[in-house]
């Protein structure tokens, strides 16, 4: 199974690049995963309507409002992960093209039916190059979270 984790993030505006930054803690080990592509999508083009097309299976991590504290994480799989993506287009600047990749995945015929969003809650959108502390405390257990969900979908142990 072909799993593509797409970070979403500007790695200048603090918070915002917490989807590059878990990325980039993940590569270490992932990087030698089979079937499993890191993708530093940076902040969204249509480009990125052909590796999801072609993953059967989809993580996206990003900087999201999850209306909790700064640092705070949740994982939305599925239906759930489309619900909210649908419902609250203006929780953070990419979930609009997300939901425009969305839609050409699906007019495509293929929008990965394993997929789940990984969103961070960040503090502070403003120029910097490294995450506010309370959302830096967010990567490790964001990065087991996604490691854990990899292996679930493939059947690792």
């Amino acid at each position: 199974m072909k799993t593509l984790v797409l970070g979403i993030g500007n790695t200048l505006l603090t918070d915002e690049g917490i989807g590059i930054h878990v990325l980039q803690a993940l590569e270490p080990e992932l990087a030698n995963w089979s079937d499993v592509t890191l993708l530093d999508g940076g902040t969204l083009s249509f480009t990125l309507a052909g590796p999801i097309e072609e993953a059967d299976a989809l993580i996206v991590v990003d900087a999201a409002n999850i209306k909790s504290k700064p640092g705070d994480w949740t994982l939305l799989e599925g239906e759930e992960m489309d619900a909210f993506l649908m419902s609250n287009r203006k929780a953070s600047v990419h979930e609009v093209g997300l939901t425009d990749l969305r839609a050409i995945a699906i007019l495509a015929g293929h929008w990965p039916e394993k997929r789940a969003m990984l969103a961070i809650q960040p503090q502070t959108i403003d120029w910097g190059e490294h995450p506010t502390p309370a959302v830096a405390t967010a990567i490790s257990p964001a990065c087991t979270a996604i490691r854990d969900l990899i292996r679930t979908w493939h059947h690792v142990a």
